[in-house]
């Protein structure tokens, strides 16, 4: 189980990004409009810069929904490969059976 503080900031950052997402969209297609004045797209690149860190979707990084574990994630079912071996045996996930020999 990842720890307790590490799931919290990524929430967090989910919230960022979702409060942020209108801004910082609408901030880009001004900054890499090529019709516009230069000074314009500069300062919406400053204004882009202003903006948390964390706002940005590629801060975002995926977890399993039950642990935590940031690694081997299946995004398809939203957990890692540890919680998706311990669904199967247990019978949790439909279609899926545990192999064994």
């Amino acid at each position: 189980m990842a720890k307790k503080a590490m799931i919290e900031r990524e929430k967090k950052r989910e919230r960022l990004v979702a409060k942020y997402a209108a801004k910082r969209a609408e901030l880009k297609e001004i900054a890499n409009d090529e019709s516009r004045p230069m000074e314009e797209r500069f300062k919406a690149r400053l204004q882009l810069a202003k903006l948390p860190r964390n706002s940005s979707a590629t801060r975002l990084h995926n977890r399993c929904q039950l642990t935590g574990r940031p690694h081997a994630y299946y995004r398809k079912l939203k957990v890692s490969r540890i919680a998706l071996r311990d669904l199967g045996s247990n019978g949790q996930i439909p279609g899926m059976v545990k192999s064994s020999w």
